[in-house]
C-alpha cells in the first residue's frame, strides 16, 4: 500500500491511508500521504471485524474524500456504503481471494458469510482491480466484474552483491513475511534435519511464531534456524541479497493460494535471489516466460530437500536462475507497473460512476 499511495500523491492527488494499530504494531514511519490508524478494543474474531468496519463507515462518512479504495473483502462494506450514501466512487482492491484464505475455508459457515457479502457487494462495484491474471479471470467469471490487473512488484533496485550459490559459508534460505498457515513453513523446519552446510532466516511474525520455535526445539535444528523477527523494509532490503535462496511455498489449502503471486517472490528476484515456488498457475506462467523460479509440484519435505540440495550442488542451475532474475527484474518492477495505476485512477476519476 505504501507504493500505491506514494505513487498517487506523487501524481497529485491527496492520500489518506487507514488501517488499524495492533498491540504489537511499529510505530509509523513518515510517508509524504497521510496515515490514520484505528486502536480498536478487540483484535480477533467477529468483534474485531466489526467493530473495525463500523470504525471505518463513520469515519469515512464524516471525511470529505472523492475515491475510497477498500483494500480486499473484509473493508468493502463499510467503503461501499459510505461510497454510495455520499455519492462518491468505491474502487476495490483485491489482493487476494478473501473467501478462499485457509483461514476461511476451513470454518465452512464463516466463508458462506464472505462470500454473501462478495455475491452482494463486488458485482455493484464498477471499478476493481487485482494482482493477477488468474485472480482476474475467476472474479469475472464468478461476479461479472472486469479487474484490471495492476501486479504488486517492488520498486527496482540497484543489484548489491548477492550470495554465491557455491560459496565457503552456509547455504542460507530466506523466508520474508507473515508467519502464519499454509506457508510451508512446518515442512522448511523439518527438511534442516536432512539438509547439511545450510541455514533457514525467518523474517516476520505471525500467528504460528510460538510453535514454530517450539517445533524447532523439537526437531533439535535451533542452530541453523534464525527467527529474525519483524524487519523494517529497508533492513529487509539489505538482508535479502545475503542469502542463496528465497522460499515461497505454499499449501494448495484453497483457491487463494492456488491462484497467488506473492510480492515476496518479486522481492527476491528484486535482489536477483532464485526462488523456491509452488507450480500453481501464475509461478508456472512466469517461469515459462522468465525462467526465474524452482518450482515444486508438491510441498513435502523430501521434495523441498532435493530441490535445495540440487540448487546447493549444482552451480550452473543456480547461476543460470540468478543471471535471470537479474534480467527480470528489469522488466518486473513498479516503474513499469505503476503507470498503469495512474491510468486506472485517471479513468475512474474521470467516468461518472456515482
Amino acid at each position: 500500500m505504501i507504493r500505491i499511495c506514494t505513487s498517487l500523491t506523487e501524481a497529485g492527488h491527496e492520500v489518506i491511508l487507514v488501517g488499524r494499530e495492533r498491540p504489537c504494531s511499529p510505530p509509523l514511519l513518515h510517508q509524504p500521504f497521510v496515515q490514520r490508524r484505528f486502536r480498536c478494543f478487540f483484535n480477533t474474531g467477529k468483534l474485531f471485524y466489526l467493530e473495525f468496519n463500523l470504525r471505518l463507515l463513520f469515519y469515512l462518512l464524516f471525511s470529505s474524500f472523492d475515491v475510497v479504495n477498500s483494500v480486499d473483502l473484509d473493508t468493502l462494506l463499510p467503503g461501499f456504503s459510505a461510497a454510495r450514501l455520499k455519492r462518491k466512487i468505491c474502487v476495490y482492491d483485491a489482493h487476494e481471494y478473501f473467501t478462499e484464505v485457509p483461514e476461511v475455508v476451513r470454518r465452512p459457515a464463516v466463508q458462506h458469510v464472505w462470500e454473501w457479502l462478495a455475491r452482494q457487494l463486488i458485482p455493484r462495484v464498477p471499478c476493481a482491480y487485482t494482482v493477477c491474471e488468474s485472480l482476474a479471470q475467476v472474479f469475472y467469471e464468478k461476479y461479472g466484474t472486469s479487474f484490471e490487473v495492476i501486479r504488486n512488484v517492488p520498486a527496482a533496485k540497484r543489484l548489491q552483491p548477492a550470495a554465491s550459490g557455491t560459496g565457503g559459508g552456509p547455504f542460507v534460505l530466506l523466508y520474508q513475511g507473515a508467519i502464519n498457515e499454509g506457508r510451508g513453513l512446518e515442512e522448511s523446519i523439518q527438511a534442516m534435519a536432512q539438509l547439511e552446510g545450510c541455514e533457514l532466516w525467518l523474517a516476520g511474525e505471525g500467528d504460528l511464531s510460538e510453535r514454530l520455535r517450539h517445533l524447532t526445539a523439537e526437531m533439535n535444528v535451533g542452530q541453523n534456524v534464525k527467527f529474525l523477527g519483524h524487519l523494517t523494509p529497508a533492513a529487509l532490503a539489505a538482508l535479502t541479497p545475503q542469502a542463496h535462496l528465497g522460499l515461497n511455498l505454499l499449501k494448495n489449502q484453497g483457491l487463494n493460494y492456488y491462484y497467488s503471486l506473492a510480492n515476496k517472490s518479486f522481492d527476491y528476484l528484486q535482489a536477483g535471489l532464485p526462488s523456491l515456488n509452488m507450480a500453481f498457475p501464475e509461478y508456472h506462467q512466469l517461469n515459462e516466460q522468465y525462467g526465474v523460479f524452482y518450482l515444486l509440484d508438491e510441498l513435502q519435505v523430501p521434495a523441498i530437500v532435493r530441490a535445495v540440495n540440487e540448487l546447493k550442488s549444482d552451480g550452473k542451475l543456480y547461476k543460470r536462475l540468478k543471471v535471470h532474475c537479474e534480467e527480470a527484474a528489469k522488466i518486473l518492477n513498479w516503474e513499469n507497473e505503476k503507470p498503469k495505476l495512474l491510468a486506472f485512477y485517471e479513468w475512474v476519476l474521470s467516468s461518472n460512476w456515482r
